[in-house]
């Protein structure tokens, strides 16, 4: 990332060194090029800028304010006034549409301000400014060949930075519904982006903040298809197509892979030994339970009994999870015709509060009449 940005703002300081509009010229017999030439040596930005206003509000039809007009961008911007910045350079870009140089100065003036829709809104702008530059013909002339090619080199490494602008903001950004407008107009400006991947954790996550549980799955099975080491993803996506009751087979398929990460996946840096741990087994034990529910709505006994037997010991501590469990479990053992581990099960689901509580006292019922079993 250094290196791209370093070989960029190169890039933007051998074009600054131009430092003149070309194709204009300055008539300094006139009153109007005699001001800009005092303006451009005042040394002070302050007083340099309260002159540019004052030349334009004097000479507002003077052919030469696309300089007038650049002086005033890099003036506002040495002084941090950015809005200051953006405000010239529409109207600089309304003068000269292929300013590829003032179009990043006003990005870079949006990012400054760190408003995710000043962002957005310039590194669109910035971006069919870059490629309308890329785009030109290459000229006829041999001398004016090189700066073409330089033209163009900058407008395609602008185009570029447009797309890390938006990446940068959106994982600087807080608020979840702008960090979300970030990254789609990131992938609407190129659903190829290297940057999409390296942003698509805190996409999903913003997603699920904001209620899009279907989005959020969309783009956690996109990226699970490239890395699947991410681990909430992973888990939200089994749990989704759980709970729609649809496609068993990817429950089963997300969860395995859940299981397999999260038995050996060690704890992210900055994450507590202690936290890791209490993550890993809740996510552990959801993992089985899942696979062990899933098999045991498939009549699959055998699986749903060892997957749920391996979930016990990771959800002892969430009485609803366990609920669940103990009740399947106590289904699959029936099932399986192990009367005595079915006995046990149910008998442990109706000890606590929950949904499975009266189904289980049922099937404990039925089994004791079944197997003319008396309660000692």
């Amino acid at each position: 990332m250094r290196t791209f940005i370093g070989a960029f703002l190169s890039l933007l300081a051998a074009s600054m060194l131009l430092g003149q509009r070309r194709g204009l010229t300055i008539d300094l017999q006139t009153p109007e090029g005699q001001a800009i030439q005092r303006i451009g040596e005042e040394p002070d930005e302050a007083k340099k800028v309260a002159q540019l206003e004052e030349f334009v509000a004097k000479y507002p039809k003077y052919e030469g304010l696309v300089l007038v007009y650049g002086m005033m961008v890099t003036s506002y911007g040495k002084l941090s006034q950015f809005d200051k910045v953006m405000e010239s350079g529409e109207k600089l870009l309304a003068l000269d549409p292929l300013d590829a140089r003032t179009a990043h100065l006003c990005l870079k003036a949006a990012e400054a301000k760190k408003d995710p829709d000043l962002v957005i809104k310039w590194s669109t702008k910035a971006s069919e400014v870059a490629r309308k530059v890329a785009a030109t013909a290459k000229p006829a002339e041999e001398d004016a060949v090189e700066q073409w090619e330089q033209d163009v080199n900058f407008a395609k490494q602008l185009d570029l930075y447009t797309e890390y602008s938006l990446y940068a903001t959106a994982l600087q950004t807080n608020d979840p519904a702008k960090k979300i407008l970030l990254v789609e107009s990131l992938e609407q400006r190129n659903p190829q982006s290297q940057y999409l991947p390296q942003i698509a954790s805190q996409y999903f996550l913003a997603l699920r903040q904001t209620g899009k549980t279907e989005k959020a799955v969309a783009v956690a099975e996109k990226a699970l298809e490239k890395d699947q080491s991410n681990e909430d993803m992973l888990l939200v996506v089994a749990d989704y197509y759980m709970q729609k009751k649809e496609q068993p087979e990817k429950v089963l398929d997300y969860s395995a892979k859940l299981v397999s990460l999260m038995s050996s996946k060690p704890a992210p840096e900055g994450v507590s030994a202690t936290d890791w741990q209490k993550k890993k087994d809740l996510t552990l034990g959801l993992g089985y339970w899942m696979t062990g529910v899933t098999y045991a709505n498939q009549n699959k006994f055998g699986p749903a009994d060892k997957a749920l037997r391996q979930a016990l010991p990771f959800i002892k501590g969430n009485e609803q999870l366990l609920a669940s469990a103990l009740f399947y479990l106590g289904l699959a053992n029936y099932k399986l015709e192990n009367i005595l581990d079915a006995i046990k099960f149910n008998e442990q689901c109706i000890a606590i509060k929950s949904p499975y509580q009266a189904r289980a006292a049922q099937n404990l019922k039925v089994i004791r009449s079944q197997y003319r079993l008396v309660r000692k």
